[in-house]
């Protein structure tokens, strides 16, 4: 029967056939799952008209009203299988869009990114809806998204499986199991159900059986891919059974292209989302992406075993005595990871991120991708054609953002003025363009590197114009998952420019945007001094402007406003009169710092860059302390350290004593008081035997541990060098801790105060 239903991409794939190129699209809907079939599809790609090509029977070749980007006439290859393309692609030069895979063409083609609207005859099938060769349009849709939490516990790094746990987010307790190898009758629990299996094989049928019956349309957990998904496909090819976690008939698979090591879930009918790749994508910071400290950090309770446990030997040794209690370990990381979803609100990030990009919902980074997606099918309204990307990086380089000198000092009011968006909006307001810089026409605007672009002929500003107005809305609706990212997508397009792995790569493109931010900041900082202000620092955006302690917090506040409404009104004049166009930069008033650090490169009497704390009052009068790119900040510090650090700079900018403070600190750390916070926190890049010459302390650290060395290493200076904190042999070596931790953390600001750490502290150490 015809009918229409509306629905969301979960997941895409395409397959060579004998009839041709066969698409197949999942999406979920309010009736449930839906799977589109698009057979009898071509390969396609573009030459240049005059570039011969030897033409077989698998490949025909038509004119079209396209151009390259140069200007030169272009026909179309269309081929029955992709793999007649790639074979092309190997042997022929000046192809155009020839990497361009199937799926992604003929949905952005259409403009359809994640919501879709599909007319045709369904046929009803076992748990889903099957149309084939439907009308296919965009549509904007708010799915509402059933996801499962999957963990599996191991022994060690063998080959050996203990269980599998499963839990629904926002569901009821009663859907969660863990199914766990044993015998005997499973006693009752709380909040799931456990089932115990005779082998591995009897469980994780099992599991795929309770899979089809949850069914959901996203599986989440904590690096799921590359760990727990990979170990189970591995052992369902091992005993020889189905790796049967996607939808319908279509096969499941754990797949590695390229040589990058990273894994890919192609699951039909379902998307994965990992919780550490969705929480760097949309720049949230931890100390560490672990999921105990993750879900310390957010929720404030974590894991049942802790990673200072020896978590391994724990494991075993609840699974041969405390089945139940390693039952309760395997559902609460599942349920952890479901309360970081929903506390992050990491699933409707990633689908307005698909509903921005036309990425798959379960894809990140793929900003290049991204950029085509959006760019592509508007250049081809526009008559043109894209090269396929180049592997060739040469030519001038463009400079990055802009750093001004900074003035250090300890400083009373100090205003940040940031540019909202500075590189869309420079990008916007001069037009730059990929196709306006080809095609710049008579009177174009004037770029850098001899660039040129044109005032109407151009894509990417537009897109910058709806992807702005989409941000003004969601923030005005408080919908901050797509705030965030529209904001990390418009903030891309300069770094993909700029990339070589992007097929518009261009030097003249990076540059004119960061060479017109330098200018930018420049002209701004001299438009402000020229009104009596002093800018102490600029930072690619920002401009930090001393208004010194003879305002007070009000009086330094109008003058923000007024020093934003003035810098406003001058570059409106300013690029109506040099250059005839509309201004869309906008200077924002963002902060006031009653009392302000800007610190010197250690060492060095010259002010450093990036780094900088102060203290912000907001409205209800509260201080809160902002620390940047110092040792409080900084990860690779000990918590000692940068608690000392944050305690001395609230002292000292609120003009409490300060020199007992740090005395008793030195006192504390030399008598032992301290010994819980003075270890360091470094990840292992590679295998401890690999570092030959350079060994740095963590990995001595590693070396000497009881356990394979992996991932994050703790680890403590003594007098006999780095020791790892689960094998701790010799004392600390508190002189390391006094001259390396404590004093530069506190000369950064005591130097502006007329003393030093060692000052205060000379007397008592001879103490000791």
């Amino acid at each position: 029967m015809t009918n229409s239903v509306t629905g969301y991409l979960l997941s895409r794939h395409w397959r060579d056939t004998d009839q041709g190129v066969e698409l197949c699209f999942w999406g979920a809907s309010d009736n449930g799952p839906v799977r589109i079939q698009i057979p009898r599809q071509e390969a396609v790609c573009f030459i240049n008209r005059n570039t011969p090509l030897s033409v077989s029977n698998r490949v025909r070749r038509e004119q079209r009203k396209l151009k390259s980007l140069d200007g030169r006439d272009a026909d179309a290859l269309y081929f029955k299988h992709q793999r007649d393309l790639t074979s092309l692609r190997q042997q022929a030069s000046e192809l155009y869009e020839s990497d361009v895979k199937p799926g992604d063409r003929y949905l952005m083609e259409r403009f359809i990114c994640a919501g879709f609207e599909a007319e045709g005859e369904w046929q009803q099938k076992k748990g889903y809806r099957s149309i084939i060769s439907p009308r296919l349009k965009p549509a904007k849709v708010e799915p509402s998204l059933k996801a499962l939490s999957v963990d599996i516990e191991t022994r060690g790094s063998s080959d050996q499986l203990y269980s599998i746990a499963g839990a629904v987010m926002s569901g009821s307790d009663s859907t969660n199991r863990v199914f766990m190898i044993g015998d005997g009758e499973p006693p009752l629990t709380n909040g799931f159900k456990l089932h115990y299996f005779a082998n591995e094989r009897a469980l994780l049928l099992a599991f795929f059986e309770w899979l089809r019956l949850i069914d959901p349309d996203i599986i989440v957990g904590w690096a799921i891919v590359g760990f727990d998904l990979n170990f189970i496909e591995r052992k369902c090819r091992a005993l020889g059974i189905e790796f049967d976690m996607g939808r319908g008939k279509d096969s499941s698979a754990i797949l590695q292209p390229g040589s990058t090591g990273q894994r890919i879930a192609k699951l039909p009918g379902r998307a994965v989302l990992d919780g550490i790749d969705l929480l760097k994508a949309g720049f949230w910071a931890f100390d560490s992406y672990s999921l105990d400290n993750v879900a310390h950090e957010l929720l404030g309770e974590g894991k049942l075993i802790t990673s200072s446990e020896n978590k391994v030997a724990r494991i075993n040794e609840l699974f041969k005595n405390n089945k139940p209690a390693l039952a309760e370990y395997n559902i609460k990381d599942c349920q952890l990871v479901n309360e970081i979803f929903d506390k992050a609100d990491l699933i409707e990030f990633a689908v307005q991120r698909a509903n921005l990009t036309g990425l798959a919902i379960d894809r990140l980074g793929g900003s290049v991708a991204a950029f085509d997606n959006l760019y592509l099918p508007r250049l081809h309204r526009h008559g043109y054609i894209a090269p396929d990307v180049s592997s060739d990086s040469s030519g001038m380089g463009s400079p990055g953002g802009y750093v001004l000198d900074s003035m250090p000092g300890i400083y009373e009011n100090v205003l940040v003025l940031d540019f909202k968006s500075l590189y869309p909006s420079i990008i916007r307001t001069y037009c730059i363009d990929p196709l306006g810089l080809k095609q710049s026409g008579n009177d174009p605007i004037p770029g850098f590197l001899e660039a040129h672009f044109s005032r109407d002929t151009h894509i990417l500003p537009g897109i910058i114009e709806e992807l702005w107005d989409a941000r003004d809305s969601a923030k005005q609706s408080n919908n901050k998952p797509l705030s965030q990212a529209i904001k990390i997508i418009m903030n891309s397009f300069y770094g993909v420019l700029g990339s070589s792995g992007c097929r518009f790569h261009s030097h003249q493109l990076a540059s004119s945007i960061t060479r017109r931010g330098h200018e930018i900041i420049t002209e701004s900082k001299e438009q402000i001094e020229a009104q009596g202000y002093s800018v102490i620092y600029g930072d690619t955006d920002s401009l930090f402007v001393l208004v010194g302690d003879k305002h007070s917090r009000a009086s330094a506040n109008k003058i923000g406003n007024r020093l934003t409404s003035t810098l406003n009104n001058w570059w409106q004049e300013k690029l109506k009169n040099d250059f005839s166009l509309d201004c869309f930069l906008e200077v924002e008033f963002e902060t006031l710092y009653t009392r302000f650090l800007m610190p010197t490169v250690r060492g060095m009497p010259t002010g450093s860059k990036k780094r900088y704390a102060g203290i912000v009052i907001d409205d209800q009068n509260q201080r809160t302390l902002v620390v940047k790119g110092l040792e409080a900040a900084r990860t690779d510090w000990t918590p000692l350290a940068r608690d000392f650090q944050r305690a001395l700079f609230h002292r000292i900018f609120n003009d409490e004593p300060y020199e007992e403070f740090v005395r008793d600190t030195a006192y504390a750390l030399l008598n032992g008081d301290c010994d819980n916070d003075i270890a360091y926190r470094k990840r292992l890049r590679r295998k401890v035997d690999e570092y030959q010459r350079n060994v740095p302390p963590h990995v001595q650290a590693a070396r000497k541990m009881r356990t394979k060395p992996s991932g994050w290493i703790s680890y403590v200076i003594t007098r006999n060098g780095p020791e790892p904190t689960e094998n701790l042999t010799s004392p600390p070596d508190y002189q390391h801790y006094l001259d390396k931790q404590l004093a530069p953390a506190a000369d950064g600001i005591l130097q502006f105060l007329g003393t030093s750490f060692s000052a205060i502290t000379d007397a008592q150490m001879q103490m000791f």
